[in-house]
């Protein structure tokens, strides 16, 4: 099953410890949770023109909600999905990507 670069990549991350690493040439993606890390390397290369170093990818898995009033018996459903935030070193001779554009460029 082929699937296209912006399947993979959903969206960035944009938190404090993520933007803390764009210094070091580090940016973090949320990526579809059957992406492994030559996929989204190569989707990272495709949409943004660089070239990747390293991929670090790590699952979360949903949180639960809790149904019923009694302890014993008391049942679980998920109540959020699970979601995978990957991030990709570029080399060192890289652009760095902007965030804040309105396309997917590197500059």
């Amino acid at each position: 099953m082929a699937t296209k670069a912006y399947d993979i990549i959903k969206r960035p991350i944009i938190t404090e410890q993520s933007m803390g690493e764009t210094e070091m040439k580090r940016y973090t993606f949320e990526v579809a949770t059957t992406a492994n890390k030559i996929e989204i390397a190569k989707a990272v290369e495709e949409i943004f023109g660089v070239k990747v170093a390293k991929v670090n990818n790590l699952n979360n898995q949903g949180k639960m909600k809790r149904m019923g009033a009694r302890t014993a018996g008391r049942r679980s459903i998920p109540a959020s999905s699970m979601w995978v935030p990957a991030s990709a070193g570029l080399l060192l001779a890289q652009w760095v990507i902007s965030y804040l554009t309105d396309g997917n460029t590197a500059h």
